[in-house]
């Protein structure tokens, strides 16, 4: 799938639905029972690799799992995050690290931040690559800022509204919006064109995502945003074919998945 089709998709009033994915057998899963995007997320420095952040994730990390979702992931949307460290210095190293990853598979890169990442996403989308936009929680600012829902402040909401409207006029595609309040999350997305995805930010998303492992309940410690779609399914695939249900209707995330 590229990205026109998937922009249809949300301007027909379907919500979209993604997971993370890092390999083959899960991108068919995943792919055979309705999910749109397969996130390639430098979440794996958790769920895979067992590091408490996801800092330590290089580029070749995210090319190898990129490959190896491409390979499973039929005509899936593969989407995949810029790790840290690779693209925070120019809009040079950034398309350098971009280009690998798309060459992996990627449909389109993820990258965190906010007004200084304005020039990057500019660079990149002119030249050929499109950009999904990260704000809220920035896992790769775990250092500046914790594990905590942000922007709950008027000052702090403002700047985020007008970071993503700078985004988009730069050429963003896509906005993953991350532990922020559900109202905010809805203001941000009606004041913009390009499609919002939700992750503990309410239900006024044009879609949401999960990680995988909070999904199939096997995390020790879940965020208050996830929800385990494994309790009373028979097996994996129809516990994807729950969360897929769910946000298509409007079911997931409820109230108590919000900030």
């Amino acid at each position: 799938m590229y990205l026109p089709q998937l922009l249809k998709r949300v301007e027909q009033g379907e919500k979209l639905v993604a997971l993370t994915c890092y390999d083959a057998s899960f991108a068919r899963i995943l792919a055979d029972n309705g999910v749109d995007i397969l996130l390639v997320g430098d979440s794996l420095g958790m769920t895979i690799q067992g590091h408490a952040t996801t800092l330590p994730v290089t580029l070749e990390h995210m090319a190898y799992h990129t490959e190896a979702v491409a390979r499973g992931a039929g005509g899936a949307f593969i989407l995949a995050d810029l790790p840290f460290g690779c693209y925070q210095s120019s809009p040079g190293q950034a398309f350098a690290s971009a280009a690998r990853l798309m060459a992996a598979g990627a449909n389109m890169v993820k990258l965190e931040g906010g007004a200084v990442m304005v020039e990057t996403v500019a660079f990149l989308t002119a030249r050929g690559i499109p950009v999904c936009a990260h704000l809220g929680l920035l896992p790769q600012s775990v250092n500046q800022t914790g594990y905590r829902s942000q922007a709950r402040e008027r000052k702090a909401a403002e700047q985020l509204i007008q970071d993503a409207a700078t985004l988009e006029a730069a050429g963003a595609a896509m906005l993953v919006l991350e532990s922020i309040p559900a109202m905010l999350a809805a203001e941000v997305s009606t004041c913009l064109s390009m499609p919002t995805i939700g992750i503990g930010a309410g239900p006024d998303c044009d879609g949401q995502v999960l990680v995988l492992q909070d999904l199939l309940g096997m995390t020790a410690k879940p965020p208050r945003f996830a929800r385990n779609f494994m309790a009373g399914a028979g097996d994996i695939a129809e516990a994807v074919r729950h969360y897929v249900q769910a946000v298509r209707e409007g079911r997931f995330p409820g109230p108590e998945h919000t900030f």
